[in-house]
This record gives structure tokens, C-alpha cells and sequence, in this order.
């Protein structure tokens, strides 16, 4: 609130850009990309930079979207019998990213989710899988994604809005 506690106080930033040549092509971003690509390939690296992922990490094909592309289910979990809690007692964990497009920030926060549980090193990340089975959807639209898309899916959904189709 102001000062006065009458009236909200409101922040805008200004900015100017300069650009030396006329023609140049120029791109402004909120957010630095995330492309499908760039999921599917840091998938597919897990496994050589995690050696022991196959005790607490499981990608699988959730589904095949309209342009054919995968859509990925992980499960994290302690997958060995470790875990002080039996896996049918432990609760579960759903988190999905990307069902917009547009919003690459949610590829980056599921990276890092993704990065964090994943860790070895961290008993935080250990009690996490060892008491939850996480299930991430990382890219719930990779239609949208692939075809530069914003806020619909290939067939012009809003995926966050229509359900039963």
C-alpha cells in the first residue's frame, strides 16, 4: 500500500533498447527458450551423468501426441528396497509443466525439480524419494512447443481449459 495505506503502489519498469544496425533481426524473450529437443536430450543424458538413476528414476512414454511426438511420464521413487517406506504407502506427487507453450519457465522450474530429486548427494532429495513417488509430466504440450505455439495445442486447444474432447 502507499504510503498513506489508501492506495496501491505500483512498479513499472522502462527500458530502451539501441540497435546499431537497421536491419538486423532482433529477438526479445522473457525467458531464455526451452524447446522439446532440449528435453529429450537432457533425458536421454541422465543416465550417463546419474550412474545409479536406475534405483530411483523411470521414464516412460505417457503418451503419443497428435504429430507423434512423446510425451513423458517420470516416476522418481526409491526403487530399491532401501526406502524405509514401503512404495504402496508412500504418498504420491503430480507435477506437470509446459501444458501452455509459451511458458518456458516451467520447463526450467521441472529441470530444476527434475535436477533436485535426482541428486545423490543431498539427504533432502534421499527423504524425498524415499517417502513420495513423484510423477512428472516435464512437457504436457509438446505439440504446442514443437510447432511455436503459445497458449494451444496442435488441434488448437486450450489443454489447461478443455478436458473432455
Amino acid at each position: 500500500r502507499g504510503a498513506h495505506n489508501d492506495c496501491p503502489t505500483y512498479f513499472t519498469l522502462h527500458y530502451a533498447m539501441e540497435f546499431k544496425h537497421l536491419l538486423d533481426r532482433v529477438y526479445l524473450t522473457y525467458s531464455y527458450p526451452y524447446t522439446y529437443t532440449d528435453l529429450q536430450n537432457y533425458l536421454r543424458a541422465l543416465p550417463e551423468t546419474h550412474p545409479h538413476l536406475s534405483d530411483y528414476f523411470i521414464n516412460q512414454v505417457f503418451c503419443k501426441t497428435l504429430d507423434n511426438n512423446v510425451c513423458n511420464l517420470l516416476t522418481i521413487t526409491t526403487l530399491t528396497n532401501d526406502s524405509p517406506v514401503p512404495i504402496h504407502e508412500r504418498k504420491l506427487f503430480v507435477c506437470s509443466g509446459r501444458v501452455h507453450p509459451g511458458e518456458t519457465v516451467a520447463s526450467w522450474m521441472v529441470k530444476g525439480l527434475i535436477d533436485f530429486l535426482i541428486d545423490n548427494n543431498n539427504e533432502t532429495s534421499k527423504y524425498l524419494r524415499d517417502n513420495f513417488v513423484w510423477k512428472i509430466v516435464p512437457m504436457l504440450n509438446p505439440d504446442g512447443v514443437v510447432n511455436g505455439n503459445h497458449r494451444c495445442s496442435l488441434s488448437g486447444r486450450d489443454l489447461n481449459r478443455e478436458w473432455i474432447r
